[in-house]
């Protein structure tokens, strides 16, 4: 009988898998790879540009299991912490809050047509329009 639980929960964890995060950037930014620190340092508001001074536009997804885990596997808050986390440096004028867009085919459209952007999207998603600095 316990033989069957482990089974059902084994098949039920392969099934839960974690997506691929793919990090991108246009392919002329000017950026070839990104440290998991740089990254989140832009995501987080702490700093706004890339290694090569270029200013850059950080852009998410609002909200949906992409953006948690995002949030849990790269940022290393969760959605709701990170989201204060802005709140308090906004109000301060510390920083900028991403560009939020509905899904990841906009957030790829928007990188693959502003030079100066980041954003995520799950690897599979990624083709010539935009380069991978990163994944997870």
């Amino acid at each position: 009988m316990h033989i069957r639980h482990y089974a059902l929960l084994g098949c039920l964890i392969g099934a839960v898998q974690a997506a691929d995060i793919a990090i991108i950037v246009h392919p002329q930014a000017g950026v070839d790879k990104l440290s998991r620190d740089e990254i989140v340092q832009l995501f987080l508001g702490k700093s706004s540009s890339f290694p090569n001074g270029k200013l850059v536009t950080p852009v998410e997804l609002r909200d949906g299991p992409l953006r948690e885990e995002f949030s849990t596997r790269i940022l290393n808050k969760s959605v709701t912490a990170v989201r204060a986390n802005r709140a308090r440096m906004q109000f301060t004028g510390k920083a900028i809050a991403p560009k939020e867009l509905a899904n990841s085919t906009e957030v790829k459209g928007f990188v693959a047509t502003n030079p100066n952007s980041i954003g995520y999207i799950e690897k599979s998603e990624v083709d010539s329009s935009v380069r991978v600095v990163a994944s997870y």
